[in-house]
């Protein structure tokens, strides 16, 4: 008889344990078994952690293992990384598991979904490289070959080419018999890297990982990997999970991106996962942006990665002229509009010039939140109590947290008043300006509301690959990736927007989001032209992205951060009490606190008091938390108490749970 330990599929945080089964045969880390669970008659599955030679309990008590599953199997590495997380992150072993493993069953032979099978490759030439992509090659191909770990960091302005170094790497490790994982941080462009690679490593060498696929279509995909049948696997986030042999290059382009950080459970960093994999198998790590994360950065100085510098563009065309717009003396002039003079001029004579324009503002919805004269209220969500946004097109208030949409009011809830009044803008109210302004212009929006799906993504694009389009306006959508060439004027309506944020980030994500939608324009042969309206136009953030100065950024950036221990000097981490009473949800939370304080944590002093968590969007429940700045070096540690305190402190049964969120993205 062998005995193993196992990962029970099951969802009771009280079950978080391992669990240990006894078999005939030898099985291997990794296979993915049926168990009879608690006392439970429903089979459940189980994923086989280690070999336990010796049981120290009564050996009558283990119940067998009842079947083996031969279709599907995780390997070591998977299972180690999955630890690794719970470790980490303060997750469950399941949520680490249900990562890597895809739902449902195989089809019968020859029911293989295939999404993206009649996809037009874009055939490339290999053009002559220029020579910062030669240095590039000639520093990340050794490594390649020499099968040791090393990551970089290539700091790449927009259009130099970082795409084609990124393929020739690919190229390196298909021809050693590897694989290779293609992380964009956005599903709406995995279209164009697909084209592209392609037309350069062949369609049926090529796998698709990301949420958008169907069931069917994930699983498929899943199992090609597995089996080796597909070496390049191109996704979203979920794609740094892909089961590939024999792994030799890990890529994140656009690094910096917010949408590597899960905001769902389990809440995972992308870029460490992928530090960890390519760890253990020994491969190259290869991190992409023209405005790396401060994070990324400090790790470059710190020879955490090595700094790769691309400072020109491929075609030598000099990066877009910007030109920042202050938007209080437009106002002073008589102008309340959000198009300054300037930008309607530039906007025509690139018309004119038979070029095209994008327009970046990103809130979407055409109001952005609705008001009572009277007494002041706002229009919020009794759900989620956040502000709704007016959308004209559906006549609707709609959620942006949760969905919900709610009829327009008459007349105020809280004071009756009639005096009903709509603020701000978001894109839909500039598409509807931006018609009335140029009717002569073919306008088209791409923002949450068009991208209903992947088809509906592909056709605007499309449209204005094919200069169908002469105008598009977006949120950061558009900021991210998009490679058209016929682009010559960029308009950012408000500057404002992301710098107004209660976010440490926010002046981080303003200059990325300036200087990457920025870098759309000019990618053909002419220089291109960029517009930023702004009320703020001494912004450190706004005059180093009008420079095109990431050095001035930074510099002034990681002060800040070092002066108010924000990270890289730290890590932030939520701990997040949810139960169905606020009374419950607050006594947890302050519980919590008392325990690490008593316990004399490094950086305890700053664990801040509890509070309500005003974003959270739970039906019948409430949410607090407690934010620690944990000092470097102590995360570990405060992750372990945390659990602790979740696995044998919090009453059992009781309706609190904990979870655990390291240097989140969204609002609290």
């Amino acid at each position: 008889m062998y005995y193993y330990d196992l990962i029970v599929e099951n969802k009771s945080r009280h079950t978080d344990e391992l669990y240990t089964y006894g078999a005939e045969e030898k099985l291997t880390t990794g296979s993915v078994v049926s168990v009879h669970f608690g006392k439970g008659k429903t089979p459940k599955r189980g994923f086989v952690v280690r070999e336990n030679p010796a049981p120290s309990f009564d050996l009558t008590r283990i119940k067998p293992i009842l079947a083996v599953d031969e279709g599907l199997c995780l390997t070591e590495e998977m299972i180690d990384t999955c630890l690794w997380m719970r470790q980490r992150y303060g997750i469950r072993y399941m949520d680490g598991i249900q990562c890597f493993v895809p739902k449902g069953k195989p089809p019968k032979p020859g029911k293989e979904k295939r999404p993206y099978r009649n996809v037009k490759a874009e055939n490339q030439e290999i053009r002559q490289l220029t020579g910062e992509q030669e240095q590039a090659l000639r520093q990340i191909l050794p490594p390649i070959r020499e099968r040791r770990q090393e990551s970089f960091l290539i700091h790449g302005v927009t259009g130099s080419g970082k795409t084609e170094v990124y393929m020739q790497a690919i190229a390196e490790v298909l021809a050693q018999g590897r694989s290779a994982i293609m992380l964009v941080p956005e599903i709406a462009l995995t279209k164009q890297i697909i084209e592209r690679f392609a037309g350069r490593f062949g369609m049926d060498n090529i796998a698709v990982l990301h949420s958008k696929l169907t069931q069917r279509e994930r699983f498929d995909e899943w199992m090609r990997i597995r089996k080796g049948e597909a070496r390049v696997v191109i996704g979203a986030r979920i794609g740094v999970f892909a089961p590939t042999k024999e792994l030799g290059l890990i890529i994140m382009d656009e690094e910096h991106e917010s949408t590597y950080k899960s905001d769902q459970t389990p809440k995972y960093e992308t870029v460490d996962i992928a530090y960890k994999r390519a760890m253990t198998h020994r491969c190259v790590l290869l991190l992409g942006s023209a405005t790396p994360s401060v994070v990324s950065y400090r790790r470059a100085e710190e020879g955490i990665y090595r700094l790769i510098e691309m400072k020109e563009r491929y075609n030598a065309v000099a990066l877009p002229s910007v030109e920042m717009v202050d938007m209080k003396e437009e106002l002073k002039s008589g102008n309340r509009t959000l198009f300054s003079q300037m930008l309607q001029q530039e906007i025509r004579d690139t018309l004119r010039d038979g070029s095209q324009v994008i327009l970046f503002l990103n809130r979407r919805g055409y109001s952005t939140y609705v008001s009572c004269m009277d007494c002041g209220q706002p229009a919020k969500c009794p759900e989620c109590g956040i502000s709704l946004v007016y959308h004209k097109r559906s006549n609707a208030l709609v959620c942006h947290y949760c969905g919900k949409k709610f009829p327009p009011p008459a007349v105020c809830p809280s004071c009756g008043s009639d005096r009903i009044r709509y603020f701000g803008m978001g894109t839909e109210q500039i598409e509807e300006l931006t018609g009335s302004l140029f009717p002569e212009a073919v306008v088209q929006r791409l923002d949450l509301d068009t991208a209903t799906s992947t088809r509906a993504v592909e056709k605007i694009l499309t449209g204005v690959a094919k200069g169908e389009t002469d105008i598009l306006i977006g949120t950061q959508l558009v900021a991210k990736g998009l490679d058209f060439r016929n682009v010559g004027l960029v308009g950012v309506m408000s500057a404002d927007v992301s710098l107004n944020i209660p976010d440490y980030r926010a002046a981080e994500r303003t200059f990325q989001l300036v200087t990457q939608v920025a870098g759309r324009a000019g990618r053909g042969d002419a220089r291109g032209r960029v517009i930023v309206q702004t009320s703020t136009p001494d912004n450190f953030a706004l005059i180093a992205a009008a420079s095109h100065d990431y050095d001035a950024f930074y510099r002034q950036e990681i002060a800040i951060r070092q002066f108010m221990g924000y990270p890289p000097e730290t890590d932030l981490i939520v701990a997040e009490f949810t139960a169905d009473t606020e009374e419950e949800a607050r006594q947890s939370a302050e519980v919590c606190r008392g325990f690490l304080i008593r316990e004399k944590l490094p950086g305890a002093d700053t664990i801040f008091q509890p509070r309500e968590s005003t974003s959270f969007k739970g039906k019948d429940s409430v949410r607090w938390h407690i934010l620690i700045k944990a000092p470097r070096g102590t995360r570990n540690k405060y992750i372990h108490y945390l659990r602790y305190f979740a696995d044998d402190l919090l009453v059992q049964g009781s309706g609190c749970n904990l979870t655990i969120d390291v240097n989140p993205y969204s609002s609290l």
